[in-house]
């Protein structure tokens, strides 16, 4: 999500020392169970600097046909944990005709690691700014037209390794959309974001 406009340094430097400093301290804590992370596909206004859910986000096989997404959801840490959330579908051939589109749902977390970054944006309209954090998070989902796949949620805020992306990649069935479609300035697509709450017991 960091690399939205040039302009964000600057957005930063009025946000706050309390807000970074908290979101620097996310990717050290020893996550107990019961922890909840809620990943977005993210909307973003550029004049305002918020970001907001109901974004979307693409991707591309190798023949150049693509998987568009949208969609949120929580999953939660532990042997009890579960997961929630889903979106929508659309995918298009090599020559950008809409070749099938419906919803799909999350049905399992395969993996999830936070990484080191603080939030570029001053305003956050989906939770707690200072519970933001970068990582990557590995999903398995169910589309409603009865195939499976996996769906990877990659976020960097401001400081992510440069190792990091920033977007989705999607298999479904025995397509694999491996070619993240990067973000650019100024365009309101292919972002994501983590929002990290600590159990209520910790």
């Amino acid at each position: 999500m960091k690399d939205l406009v040039l302009s964000r340094r600057q957005l930063l430097k009025g946000a706050g020392a309390a807000g970074v400093l908290g979101a620097l301290g996310m990717p050290s804590i020893a996550f107990a169970d019961g922890t909840t992370v809620r990943w977005d596909i993210i909307s973003v206004n550029f004049i305002t600097g918020t970001l907001s859910a109901g974004g979307m986000a693409s991707a591309d096989a190798v023949d150049g046909s693509k998987i568009t997404l949208t969609g949120s959801g929580t999953f939660q840490l532990g042997e009890d944990g579960g997961t929630n959330g889903g979106g929508s579908w659309t995918t298009f051939s090599s020559r950008g005709a809409s070749t099938g589109s419906g919803t799909y749902r999350t049905t399992a977390l395969v993996s999830w690691t936070p990484a080191p970054g603080t939030p570029p944006l001053p305003n956050d309209n989906i939770g707690v700014r200072a519970e933001e954090s970068a990582g990557l998070a590995v999903l398995r989902i169910r589309y409603s037209d009865g195939s499976q796949g996996l769906l990877t949620v990659s976020c960097d805020l401001v400081g992510t390794p440069a190792s990091v992306f920033e977007g989705i990649t999607a298999t479904k069935g025995f397509v694999d959309y491996w070619n993240r479609e990067k973000p650019m300035p100024g365009v309101d697509a292919n972002r994501t974001n983590f929002h990290v709450t600590p159990s209520s017991e910790d």
